[in-house]
């Protein structure tokens, strides 16, 4: 099924014919989907939540169970809040909602499933999500591309297989050990239903043929990994003779890239096509994603002396600055093999992220015109021709890419992906291991690629002052509590003071430009935060922080912009001449981790990132985030540590240990990591000298 527009209706005319189960294994799910355009006639509502409730209201028996990736915060803007609650689930039985965060380390749970009664399946690239309808006409304003709140969305190109038979059931057991182990349930396998809930309407491509589920499961908890995807991506390219054809929304994994490249350098190389998207989903993926895959592409050109390369994306007239969001996943390799599924071509779909294919083989002539058939469908549609057009050309060229570059120029065609990224984005993005991983990701290797050895001692000392310093503001806030300042301390002057800066319609100004005078003269930006969270409490006052920590940072990070790196040079010595050219490299993550981890005072690490000629939108954001968890730990700990001072209960003085201690196993664990390090680091330099 190429596209949701083909893939949504027949979902929901399957489930209709539902009589035990619906699985729904999902990256990320949304109750106000639509499964279907206007005008439906099953009678049943056309927004996923609605339906799948009147569902098993209509339907005795049936149970629904959906399992969804307990998401990153980072993609938490797009998606839908709470959907625990919007469908539902804690009003009927019969409807199993659950957040599956059972996952390494930066891994996600990246399969797209749906199994019926064990009867028919789905698998491919496609959600039950916003922005995910469209036809395979693509075009420009469809009123149809909206998502609820109706805002439109670009295009999206995408492949779902249907099956039934032995592979829907066993791919009911791959959902019910998802289900498993995410929740800890062992659900039976469906008693056979007596219906088939394949649609009538939907005629099968290929018939009487074996289904190959090919998984990628990390390694976690002890339990065994498995690397199916990536051998047979490897197995399948290697023994390519004529064509390889791919459409993939990345193109980045290092074991596929490297076989690709192989392949190309040989005296009689397949010809291999590659579809992809012009550009990324946003400007993560544009200094991360697209910086690998241009690293790539010149690999592959510089490799391709024969000329059998081609990448390419699709697009149409009147997009403007759209484009077609090529999101499938999928590989036909000759006539011989079809690959589709949740599996991007990137690292962390070949080792790090939970995914399933399905691939099928041709074993007799039927299957692999089935094949061909399904890969010169992809090709018309994006070229904006009928398929026997696309079959003709091939067949008088005797070339895949000699047929598509007779049919480029349509309203609907294929352009050219050059895929070029600027230097200095190149320059700063880190080797693909730490952005694009593909396997669970060791912090001991993140430490070693992001903090520089010599930074380490440094580390140590800052956080060692931070806690002298949260320790001394405790001992100063007792004695003053038990001291002859005891009256500067009453609860009701401070609430007085506090309510006094809040009315005064300047307080802004003032506490932000008090950020600005502390950030200059480099006092310390924890006691500053500390001051700010006692006199406005925990909630004002972390705003407060984080704001004027953000103005203060970008003023010195301004001051050191224009001061240039030789006034850094001469005032800071070799140390932080090596800190500048670190965090030129490094970008947003060395920003990030310097935030999180102090390898400097708050006013140098501005300073010198603005002298290094980091991006100033990677320094606001490696700050950003690296700066809120210090700073909410810092305001409970305040807020805390004056409650404990006025009303000195057990409870109040327990609440207070424990941020105490929370804040103290922090520092004290990441100094033994950062020891560790540094020790295995200096014997590793003393075996290398023996």
């Amino acid at each position: 099924m190429i596209d949701s527009s083909a893939y949504f209706p027949a979902l929901r005319a399957a489930a209709t014919r539902a009589q035990r189960s619906i699985f729904i294994i999902g990256w990320d799910i949304d109750s106000r989907t639509k499964l279907a355009q206007e005008g439906v006639s099953d009678g049943f509502p056309i927004q996923l939540g609605d339906f799948l409730k009147a569902l098993i209201e209509d339907r005795r028996g049936l149970d629904v169970y959906i399992l969804n990736w307990d998401f990153a915060m980072l993609y938490a803007p797009g998606r839908e809040v709470l959907p625990i609650y919007t469908l539902g689930w804690q009003r009927h039985r019969h409807l199993h909602f659950y957040l599956d965060g059972r996952h390494p380390v930066g891994a996600s749970h990246h399969q797209k499933i749906v199994v019926i009664d064990d009867a028919v399946a789905f698998v491919g690239g496609m959600d039950l999500a916003q922005e995910r309808w469209d036809t395979p006409d693509h075009e420009p304003n469809a009123p149809y591309r909206r998502r609820s709140n109706g805002q439109a969305y670009a295009p999206v190109h995408d492949v779902q297989m249907m099956v039934d038979g032995e592979a829907a059931a066993a791919l009911g057991m791959l959902a019910r050990e998802r289900w498993r182990n995410a929740t800890g349930n062992q659900l039976r396998a469906d008693s056979d239903a007596g219906t088939d809930p394949w649609p009538p309407s939907i005629a099968p491509d290929i018939s009487d043929v074996d289904a190959a589920i090919v998984r990628t499961i990390p390694r976690f908890n002890g339990g065994v990994e498995i690397l199916e995807l990536r051998e047979l991506y490897v197995d399948a390219i290697r023994s390519a003779k004529n064509t390889i054809y791919i459409e993939n929304q990345y193109l980045t994994a290092s074991s596929v890239g490297a076989l690709l490249e192989l392949r190309l350098r040989e005296p009689n190389p397949p010809e291999i096509v590659v579809v992809s998207r012009l550009t990324g989903g946003g400007w993560l993926e544009q200094t991360t994603m697209e910086v690998l895959r241009a690293r790539l592409l010149r690999r592959l050109r510089a490799a391709d002396r024969h000329g059998k390369f081609r990448i390419y994306y699709p697009d149409c007239d009147g997009l403007n600055d759209q484009c077609i969001n090529v999101h499938s996943k999928l590989m036909v390799v000759d006539d011989r093999l079809a690959l589709v599924g949740s599996a991007n071509l990137n690292n962390r779909s070949m080792g790090l992220d939970t995914e399933c294919n399905l691939a099928i083989e041709a074993t007799e002539p039927n299957t692999a015109k089935a094949i061909t058939g399904l890969r010169n469908r992809l090709l018309a549609e994006h070229l904006g021709v009928g398929t026997d057009r696309m079959e003709l050309a091939i067949r008088q060229a005797g070339s895949l890419i000699v047929a598509i570059e007779s049919l480029r120029g349509n309203p609907h065609t294929l352009r050219h992906l050059e895929g070029e990224v600027s230097p200095e984005a190149d320059a700063l993005l880190p080797q693909a291991s730490v952005v694009d991983p593909e396997a669970p990701i060791d912090p001991d290797r993140l430490i070693d690629e992001l903090i520089p050895v010599e930074h380490r001692p440094s580390a140590r000392k800052r956080i060692t002052a931070t806690l002298s310093l949260l320790a001394a503001i405790g001992a100063l806030a007792a004695a003053w509590r038990w001291g002859p300042l005891h009256e500067w301390l009453d609860k009701e002057t401070l609430i007085n003071v506090g309510r006094t800066l809040q009315r005064t319609p300047a307080t802004p100004v003032w506490v932000i430009g008090a950020y600005i005078l502390a950030a200059i003269t480099a006092i310390p930006i924890t006691l500053v935060i500390f001051t700010t969270a006692v006199v406005f409490g925990p909630i004002t006052g972390f705003v407060y922080a984080i704001l004027g920590s953000l103005v203060g940072a970008s003023l010195t990070f301004a001051l050191g912009h224009v001061f240039g790196r030789d006034i850094v040079r001469r005032l800071g010595g070799a140390r932080l001449n090596t800190l500048s050219r670190w965090l030129r490299h490094r970008g947003l993550l060395a920003m990030l981790t310097v935030r999180l981890i102090p390898v400097a005072p708050f006013t140098v690490v501005n300073l010198v990132a603005g002298a290094s000629h980091i991006r100033f939108r990677d320094f606001l954001l490696g700050t950003i985030f690296g700066m809120v968890p210090g700073a909410m730990a810092i305001t409970v700990f305040s807020d805390r540590l004056a409650a404990a001072v006025h009303h000195p209960t057990p409870i109040n003085i327990a609440l207070l240990v424990a941020a105490a201690a929370i804040i103290g196993a922090a520092a004290f664990a990441t100094h033994r990591w950062l020891r560790r390090r540094e020790a295995e680091n200096t014997a590793c330099a003393g075996g290398s000298i023996g």
